[in-house]
C-alpha cells in the first residue's frame, strides 16, 4: 500500500472534506504581503499512510520526502528544515472536550498569532509557560490560544507543531492546551488564500497540492485541526474568538452542538453555507462566533445583555480575540475580555495571565501589568 491509503476513519474524513469543501466568509480584501523572494524553508507537512507516515518538506526550494513506519505511536520525525526540533506523531487525536468542571489555578490566554512565531515563543517563555528548550512547564496550568494562528506571518506551521507537541506534553503533566478555531483556519483551509503568506504559496506549488490540501484530513495536522473546540469552557470562564451575540443565543443554544457543527464542517464553502440554514449561524460574518465584534463596536449593546450571555452560558466572563486592541483589555465590568493585542504584526502583544483569581497582562519581556478598561473601538470590516 502507498503512503495515500486510507484507513477506515482517514476515509470517512476524506469523504466529509469532499462533501464540504472550503470555509470562508467575507473579509476585506487584503494588503499586499511582503516576502522575500530567496528560498523558503518549510515543512514537515506529514500524511498519515496504511502502516507508515509520509513527511515532506520544501528545503531550499527543492522537495524532500521521507518514509517512516508507524507500527507504534508516537513516531519520531527528525529535522530537516522549517521547523527544527523533531516531532513526535499521535495517532489520530479523537474531538477535544472542555475542561473537566472546577477551578482552574492558572491559565495563560492569547490570541491571533498570524504566524509570529518567534513572538509567540517569546511571549510564551517570558511568561513561564514554556522554557528555553520549548517544552511545557506551565504543570497544571492551561493555555488557550483562542485561534487564528493561520495566515499572514511566515512561521504559521512552526507555531502549530508546538502547539501541537505542548498538547501531549501538557497532557503529561496534568495541564491542557486549547487551541480554538478562529475565521482564519476556516478561511486557509477553505481555500480563501487572500491572507496566505506568499511564502506557503510557493511551498504549496513546489509540492504540487493547493494550499489548503497541505491541511487535509488525512494529514497529521489536518486531522488534528478537524478535532479542536471552537468554543471552549475552562475554569468560569468561557473562549472563543469573536464572540458570543445575543442573537447567537436567543434560540436553542448549545456550545457540544455548536463545536460539532464546526468540525463537520470545517472547508465549507461561502458558496454552500449562506444558502444552509444549519450553518449560517456558525459562519455569518457578522453574528457568528468566529467573526462577532459587536462587544467592542456595537454602541447599542448593553451590560443587561451581556451579563444575560453569561449567565445563559453559566460563566463569569466571555474571552475573545479577532478584535485588535493595543493591549489585552477589560469590557462589560470584566464579563467581556478582548485579548487580540496586536501580536500579528510581529512586534509587540501580550498574554493573559489568569492565576489564582488574579487577572494581569504579560509582556514579551516577562513584565506583569495590570489588566485595564478598554474603549470603543471602530468596526474593522
Amino acid at each position: 500500500m502507498n503512503a495515500f491509503a486510507f484507513r477506515p476513519w482517514t476515509l470517512a474524513l476524506a469523504l466529509y472534506a469532499a462533501c464540504f469543501g472550503g470555509a470562508f466568509a467575507a473579509e476585506p480584501a487584503a494588503p499586499p504581503v511582503a516576502t522575500e523572494a530567496a528560498a523558503f524553508d518549510d515543512g514537515p507537512y506529514i500524511r498519515y499512510g496504511d502502516g507508515e507516515l509520509l513527511a515532506r518538506w520544501v528545503c531550499a526550494g527543492k522537495v524532500v520526502e521521507r518514509r517512516y513506519p508507524a507500527k507504534h505511536w508516537p513516531v519520531r520525525v527528525p529535522p530537516r528544515c522549517g521547523v527544527e526540533q523533531p516531532i513526535l506523531v499521535r495517532a489520530p487525536a479523537p474531538p477535544q472536550t472542555d475542561a473537566p468542571p472546577g477551578a482552574v489555578a492558572r491559565i495563560a490566554v492569547l490570541s491571533d498569532v498570524h504566524g509570529q512565531y518567534d513572538l509567540l515563543t517569546r511571549l510564551l517563555q517570558n511568561n513561564g509557560v514554556i522554557g528555553r528548550d520549548l517544552r511545557w512547564r506551565y504543570g497544571r496550568g492551561h493555555l488557550v490560544v483562542v485561534g487564528d494562528v493561520f495566515d499572514r506571518g511566515p512561521k504559521v506551521n512552526q507555531a502549530l507543531w508546538l502547539l501541537y507537541a505542548l498538547e501531549q506534553q501538557a497532557r503529561d503533566a496534568g495541564g491542557a492546551v486549547h487551541y480554538l478555531i478562529g475565521n482564519h483556519e476556516t478561511m486557509a483551509l477553505g481555500g480563501d488564500l487572500r491572507y496566505v503568506n506568499a511564502g506557503y504559496q510557493r511551498s504549496a506549488e513546489a509540492l504540487g497540492e493547493g494550499y489548503p490540501q497541505l491541511y487535509g484530513p488525512d494529514t497529521v495536522l489536518g486531522q488534528w485541526l478537524r478535532t479542536r473546540q471552537t468554543i471552549a469552557r475552562v475554569g468560569d470562564s468561557v473562549f472563543v474568538h469573536g464572540g458570543i451575540a445575543p442573537d447567537y443565543v436567543a434560540g436553542e443554544f448549545d456550545t457540544q452542538r455548536s463545536n460539532a457543527g464546526y468540525r463537520a464542517s470545517l472547508g465549507t464553502p461561502k458558496a454552500q453555507w449562506k444558502d444552509d440554514p444549519t450553518l449560517l449561524p456558525l459562519y455569518n460574518g457578522k453574528t457568528s462566533p468566529i467573526w462577532y465584534r459587536g462587544y467592542f463596536t456595537d454602541p447599542a449593546l448593553e451590560q443587561a445583555q451581556v451579563d444575560a450571555i453569561a449567565a445563559k452560558l453559566g460563566v463569569a466572563r466571555i474571552v475573545v480575540g479577532h478584535t485588535t486592541h493595543h493591549h489585552i483589555a477589560s469590557y462589560f465590568d470584566g464579563r467581556v475580555i478582548g485579548v487580540d493585542s496586536g501580536i500579528k504584526n510581529g512586534e509587540s502583544g501580550e498574554i493573559l495571565l489568569i492565576e489564582n483569581g488574579r487577572f494581569s497582562r504579560g509582556t514579551p519581556d516577562g513584565a506583569r501589568l495590570p489588566l485595564l478598561p478598554g474603549e470603543r473601538l471602530k468596526d474593522e470590516d
